[in-house]
């Protein structure tokens, strides 16, 4: 197991409390910091580590126009990616390829038509996933 991404419900790298707070989405609480001090804001795109950063293409480049959020379509559709990527043969390879551009389109799309409406649907939307299974 090495690189930046978490693969699968129990990596090793994470230890049983960290699963617990990774697995309840507490461990997102202390980003409610940065969105007080204005580094972040509740919804929009997921910041990402600065490896993935440097192979986006000029269009993707765009989510860096808008403060990263707390929660995005893109974290809402991809909610259990480390699950997702434990099926991968690959998984860095399956996230370059296929889990990053995808959440980069959803993520295109919030900066495209970024309204209140649309934030306050995420943030239900998010909420629902969080606290309801299977929603």
């Amino acid at each position: 197991m090495k690189g930046q991404i978490t693969v699968g419900g129990r990596d090793p790298r994470i230890t049983g409390i960290g699963y617990l707070l990774r697995k309840t989405k507490l461990d997102e609480l202390p980003q409610l910091w940065n969105v007080l001090i204005g580094d972040m804001s509740i919804v929009g795109p997921r910041p990402e580590v600065p490896k993935y950063v440097a192979m986006y293409t000029a269009e993707q480049r765009d989510v860096l126009r808008v403060r990263p959020g707390i929660t995005s379509l893109a974290s809402i559709a991809y909610i259990n990616e480390n699950e997702l990527l434990s099926r991968s043969n690959d998984p860095e390879r399956t996230y370059v390829e296929e889990v990053m551009p995808a959440k980069l389109a959803l993520d295109l799309r919030y900066v495209r038509d970024q309204s209140v409406a649309l934030d306050l649907h995420i943030i239900v939307r998010t909420l629902a996933k969080v606290f309801i299974p299977g929603s």
